[in-house]
């Protein structure tokens, strides 16, 4: 099945979807929280549903995603530019988080936007 025609078959498929993108938001609390917790959630519920999976892999390659661009703000900070660019991170990161969760709670596919796909 493609993943863009995945929907969450009963409630319970469409609240852990959302928590797998929910759970990012671990990461503004406990570093290296916004990878761990989709990773954890893709590697126990994923195997029970192709919508969870997906959802919880798309979670996890967009938290990848922002874990690399907050480095390179990092590098940039050094010449001052990275801190505000750092700060445009930070809220993207925060909103797209909050998008997929709408969607989620929906029962809908979520895409993020700009992510490099590297977990398959």
């Amino acid at each position: 099945m493609e993943p863009e025609t995945l929907t969450a078959a009963n409630n319970d498929e469409s609240n852990w979807g959302l928590f797998a993108h929910l759970s990012a938001l671990v990461g503004f609390l406990i570093p290296f929280g916004s990878l761990i917790a989709p990773l954890i959630i893709w590697l126990t519920k994923g195997k029970e549903s192709a919508y969870v999976g997906e959802q919880a892999r798309e979670a996890l390659n967009f938290q990848i995603t922002m874990a690399i661009v907050f480095v390179v703000c990092f590098l940039l900070s050094f010449i001052v530019i990275g801190l505000f660019l750092m700060g445009i991170a930070a809220i993207a990161d925060l909103v797209f988080v909050v998008l997929a969760t709408v969607t989620a709670s929906k029962g809908q596919l979520y895409r993020y936007p700009y992510t490099m796909r590297l977990v398959k």
